[in-house]
């Protein structure tokens, strides 16, 4: 079977607010599929060497509520292209930069990134992505220590 895949962007700087963790991007899957995550970018523009690391999160959603693009974050939804594999229907919606955070995360992978210019750039081995159910999501929770703006991508398959 021919795999599809699709990457979104934010469209904008996602602004980390002191201490406070906030859903950089969010990809969501429609009930005919679900979703594989093959690979992720972060990066960030701030300035000083001295500044403390940001925590980075892979996260899973249920969509149980703080979930709809448009509602407490900006919609990404057109921003979703189709990078490789045969032409077919997105289906997937996404946000970013939630101003209310999304409920039932699970945390599947995290780290700390300097917000110094820091960037992260990951792909998956093969058999070691994450996936997530219909009608489920996942996505880039991001909690810095000081002010800090930060953009995220994410590369995901229909499965």
């Amino acid at each position: 079977m021919s795999k599809a895949g699709y990457k979104v962007s934010t469209s904008s700087a996602v602004a980390l607010s002191a201490a406070t963790a906030r859903t950089a991007l969010m990809m969501i899957t429609p009930s005919s599929f679900g979703g594989e995550l093959k690979k992720f970018r972060i990066g960030f523009d701030g300035i000083s060497a001295s500044a403390v690391p940001v925590l980075w999160e892979i996260v899973r959603s249920t969509n149980a509520s703080n979930s709809t693009p448009g509602t407490g974050n900006t919609t990404e939804t057109s921003n979703i292209v189709q990078v490789y594999g045969r032409a077919i229907t997105t289906g997937f919606t996404a946000f970013s930069a939630s101003t209310s955070e999304p409920t039932v995360l699970t945390v599947l992978d995290s780290g700390l990134l300097t917000p110094a210019g820091g960037l992260l750039l990951y792909d998956f081995a093969l058999g070691s992505e994450f996936e997530c159910d219909v009608s489920a999501g996942l996505g880039i929770r991001l909690t810095a220590p000081a002010s800090v703006n930060a953009r995220a991508s994410m590369i995901l398959e229909r499965i």
